[in-house]
């Protein structure tokens, strides 16, 4: 007989065909439709019979499932986990590239959501069966295993869908009767139907028979395509019947494929135009409740439905609010609990707790504030700039109302005992009759219990009562026995302080995620002022109720918020918050607004009526004094904060006067508080980076104001070396880095926001301006010293000396382009003794005009015009006078333009500190000039005097391994040319580096600057 013939479901007697029936039959079972298909390849029929199988996209995306599902069925049976596993991914795999398929046609297929149930099912018996499990391979013992971690992580996106199919297992009158509407179509419109609401043409285990004209056959066929099509004998029942009874037939999991003769037939064409017909009306019927969902959603959130279905307005009282908070709160951790509904839930009472006082509402508003917190996931995470300002608005009307012109009240904390007998009580009142219906003994007592409710009587009146009654009235007879402080005493979970903390945290690495380049982050500043302003209120409150820890912390974080703000910009950054506070964004006024003319007045025929009442603009700005408010503020916390709290308000206070150059004042209260010597023993990184901060700080003053010699010493340390990882401005990302990947987040924790940064090109500037000034007269003396004495060069910045010598060896220099490159070219020029071309190209750079104040950029280009001509004057004597017998004052008054009472009190320093051997002839006004060789004894005493040096030097350096520093230390930083040492004790590296005082020489004692 014909293979084609055998492929058949026939019922004739010939062996053979019922040899091929079984072996269809067979291979149906283990592979589904990839089987019915291998028997249509073999068939005897022509090439051009096989063109007539035309399958859609839709029916091979659904026959490769089927084939996945019947596989990981086949290997449940004889429990092969790896099979399991390795099917199970190749499905889910399947699943993802068909997505879109599957979104057209109804969504997840139903048998697919049965697989999930049996699965989840199956490994849970699996494991529990630990006799089964100990008998397992090794290789199927790891599958099992992994097979639960995958179905729990991937399970969680199905899991409302696994519950609705756990409710509803079996098929639905409904989905029966679309099943025989839909039978007469073919393959593709049967696949149609399952974009039904139930999606149930589409479960292995739901489909049942289509509509024949016998309904025995129909119930015969149903009943087999229950059992997972595993049973396909039944086809042969079947084969007299018409194309769609043998297409039911042939389904193992719902959409299965013809066999035989019937895959040749084919379909009437009537049926697929009423098959179009019923796809467009129920497509239409989805828009339309959507829509209608849509709308029924919008006008809920307008008329605020959703608050009013939390609680009746019927039943509102503080009791109900109260209990209804206590049950959302329980709720607070639980898996699969959604953070958002909760912070909505609670937010929704909080309005309606407004009515019922303090009392009722503060207590919602501190867990309306934590809610909030836990919208965050990881310590990564910031909270967005809308939660961030809902979160804000909420502290601030907790301390608009705590500390309100009318009556004061005063925030009590609520033990965790007293919590958690409310949390209990919330749950008993939710579960109570369940629970005391599972108590109760046989079904009956079951039923009464739950529909038993308990009995409450009022004892005063006598008439029975709820327990949102009972509840209300305990309430006011507990509230009647408090005395006035009781009362005014209102019991929360949670603390202010550590929330406004919080909030300060959050801001701040808001600010550190958010690109400073764009103005998402201009605008981010401006809530700056709203976070002040509330940590100020806040302080207020804690100082009435004398909780002086608290307040100095408060204190600490408004000074944190203010030391870096030079006076002249927090008054213009005030006035900006007090104009969008009053006008909002300024990019929406009319344009006629902002070239407004008030003389035009009300004639709106010469003048546009937005311009008719001038520009806006803020006049009345409260004038604040910012050193005397930091003075407060600083003074407060040296009398209550802890001792972090006291060092870095120290390091703020010492800051702010550095940036208003008070450099005296903050030099004593740097060496009067001995922070340079306890920095590196501190262990916190951050106070370490606020050191780094002040002590640049402190240089730039001293540059600012000419005290270039406490400049250098200042910056030498920080300048030395990596200083964007010191001042928390930046992270190295060297190839060589040997930093670890939480060590490297941890950096980025602690990065400074951006409008906080020191310029690092202005840093770079001051420094090497500062060691060009103090190197060039010393490279000179050492030429001069060497001619004369052999004696060796004493380094004052090495920094200095490794630009100048890389610079020097640059076979071709172009024009300058970068800072470093014009201080290069100056220095250059003046080694020649063009003090006027140094001079032109250092008070030209772009960089003094990022120096906050007012004419700033002015002062220090007048300054560094005489520092330029002081030093080039001394090194040109150092460099020529071997050259001259005699000097005469007026011509290097007019070589430096200087008058000759100021060139004579130099050249008199430099005779006296014998940088120059030479002597006054005051007649002439001459300078009479001496050649002195040194004798070999003193050669002998300088050389021995210099190995005596390099000796403390390596022992310094030992000293410095030892302890684990490893840090880069500027050598020789001598004060005057009388052998005094000044400038900076040094820390470590890890935290950053300081300046403290080592004396030495002459001078000896501590301190930072020039000896006398």
């Amino acid at each position: 007989m014909s293979k084609f013939w055998g492929g058949a479901d026939s019922s004739s007697d010939d062996s053979s065909s019922d040899d091929s029936s079984v072996s269809s039959s067979d291979s149906s079972r283990a592979g589904g439709a990839a089987g019915a298909n291998r028997w249509v390849m073999e068939s005897d029929s022509d090439s051009s019979d096989e063109e007539r199988v035309v399958k859609s996209a839709k029916d091979r995306a659904f026959e490769t499932f089927e084939a996945h599902v019947k596989s990981i069925r086949n290997a449940m049976r004889i429990k092969d986990f790896n099979r399991i596993q390795a099917e199970f991914d190749a499905l889910n795999k399947a699943i993802a590239k068909g997505k879109a398929i599957i979104n057209q046609h109804g969504g997840i297929p139903r048998f697919y959501i049965r697989l999930l149930c049996d699965l989840e099912v199956f490994v849970k018996a699996s494991l529990a069966d630990k006799a089964s499990f100990k008998k397992l391979s090794a290789s199927n013992g790891r599958a099992l295993n992994r097979m639960k971690l995958t179905l729990r992580k991937h399970n969680a996106q199905y899991a409302a869908v696994m519950e609705e199919y756990r409710q509803n297992p079996t098929v639905s009158s409904s989905e029966s009767e679309a099943e025989e509407s839909d039978s007469d179509s073919d393959s593709d419109s049967e696949s149609e139907a399952s974009d039904s609401d139930s999606d149930s043409d589409s479960d292995n285990d739901s489909s049942s028979s289509s509509s024949s004209d016998d309904d025995d056959d129909s119930s015969a066929s149903g009943s087999d395509s229950d059992s997972d099509g595993d049973d396909s004998d039944d086809d042969s029942e079947n084969w007299a019947s018409d194309s769609s009874s043998s297409d039911s037939d042939s389904e193992d999991d719902g959409y299965g494929e013809l066999k035989g003769r019937a895959r040749w037939l084919k379909s009437a064409t009537v049926v697929k135009e009423k098959v179009v017909k019923d796809k467009g009306e129920r497509a239409n019927a989805r828009k339309e409740a959507k829509a209608a969902a849509v709308t029924a959603k919008a006008v809920a959130e307008a008329t605020g439905a959703i608050t009013k279905q939390i609680i009746p307005e019927a039943q509102l009282s503080p009791s109900v609010i109260t209990r209804k908070m206590n049950e959302i709160v329980a709720s607070r951790g639980r898996r699969g609990t959604d953070t958002k509904s909760i912070l909505r839930n609670l937010e929704g009472i909080s309005r309606l707790a407004i009515r019922f006082g303090p009392r009722v509402e503060i207590p919602i508003l501190m867990h309306v504030v934590t809610a909030m917190f836990d919208l965050q996931r990881n310590m990564d995470d910031f909270l967005d700039t809308p939660t961030w300002n809902s979160c804000a608005s909420y502290l601030g009307r907790i301390v608009d109302v705590i500390d309100g012109a009318d009556e004061k009240w005063t925030l009590g904390s609520l033990s965790a005992e007293d919590v958690e007998e409310d949390m209990l009580a919330a749950a008993g009142a939710k579960g109570g009759k369940m629970k005391a219906a599972a108590g109760a003994g046989g079904a009956a007592g079951a039923l009464d219990a739950v529909a038993a409710d308990e009995k409450l009587v009022n004892p005063e009146t006598g008439d029975p009562e709820t327990a949102d009654e009972r509840a209300e009235r305990l309430r006011l007879e507990k509230e009647a026995a408090m005395t006035p402080e009781e009362f005014h005493t209102i019991r929360v979970v949670g603390s202010t302080s550590l929330f406004l903390s919080r909030l300060d945290e959050e801001y701040n690495k808001s600010l550190q995620r958010i690109s400073p380049h764009t103005p998402e982050y201009v605008v981010r500043l401006r809530d700056e002022a709203k976070l002040v302003d509330l940590l100020a209120k806040y302080q207020a409150y804690f100082v009435r109720l004398d909780t002086k820890p608290e307040a100095a912390e408060l204190a600490q974080l408004r000074i944190e918020h203010i030391y870096y703000k030079h006076d002249t910009i927090a008054k213009q950054v005030s006035r900006a918050a007090a104009f969008h506070d009053k006008f909002g964004e300024a990019g929406m006024l009319h344009p006629a607004c902002i070239s407004g003319d008030v003389a035009a007045g009300s004639d709106y025929t010469k003048a546009h009526p937005a311009a008719a009442s001038g520009k806006p603009s803020v006049d009345s700005i409260e004038d604040v004094d910012y050193q005397k408010l930091m003075f407060d503020l600083c003074t407060y916390v040296y009398e209550n904060g802890t001792d972090r709290s006291k060092t870095r308000s120290m390091l703020c206070h010492i800051f702010h006067h550095a940036n208003h150059d008070r450099f005296y004042e903050a030099r004593d209260l740097l060496l009067m508080s001995h922070i340079q010597e306890t920095i590196s023993m501190s262990g916190d990184v951050e106070t370490q980076i606020l050191f780094n901060r002040m002590m640049v700080a402190l240089g730039m003053s001293a540059f600012r104001l000419g005290k270039i010699w406490e400049a250098h010493n200042c910056l030498s340390d920080v300048c030395a070396g990596r200083n964007r990882e010191l001042l928390a401005q930046g992270v190295s990302t060297g190839r060589f880095s040997d930093k670890t990947p939480e060590q490297e987040k941890a950096e980025k924790r602690r990065q400074v926001p951006f409008h906080q940064h020191i310029n690092l090109d202005l840093l770079e500037a001051c420094h090497l301006i500062s060691a060009m000034l103090l190197e060039l007269p010393n490279m000179a003396a050492a030429g001069v010293d060497g001619d004369v004495g052999g004696r060796r060069n004493r380094i004052i910045s090495r920094t200095f000396r490794k630009h100048h010598d890389i610079y020097n060896r640059q076979v071709f220099t172009g024009p300058p382009e970068q800072t470093r490159d014009y201080i290069m070219r100056a220095t250059m020029a003046m080694e020649k003794g063009d003090w006027k071309e140094a001079a032109n190209l250092l008070t030209n750079l772009e960089v003094w005009s990022l120096v906050p104040g007012e004419n700033t950029a002015e002062k220090i280009s007048k300054m560094l015009v005489e520092k330029i001509k002081l030093e080039g004057l001394r090194t040109y004597l150092f460099t020529y006078s071997s050259q001259y017998d005699s000097l005469s004052l007026s011509q290097l008054c007019g070589m430096f333009d200087m008058d000759k009472t100021e060139a004579h009190s130099i050249v008199s320093k430099m005779m006296i500190n014998r940088d120059l051997h030479a002597s006054w002839d005051q007649p002439t006004e001459t300078i009479v000039v001496r050649k002195v060789n040194a004798s070999p004894l003193q050669v002998l005493a300088l050389q021995f005097a210099e190995k005596a040096a390099s000796l403390v030097e390596a022992n310094e350096r030992l000293m410095d391994a030892k302890s684990g520093t490893y840090g880069f230390r500027e050598e020789g930083r001598y004060g005057d040319r009388d052998g005094q040492r000044g400038g900076g004790q040094r820390y470590q590296r890890s935290g950053g580096r300081g300046s403290g005082g080592r004396g030495g020489g002459r001078g000896g004692g501590r301190g930072g600057g020039r000896g006398g």
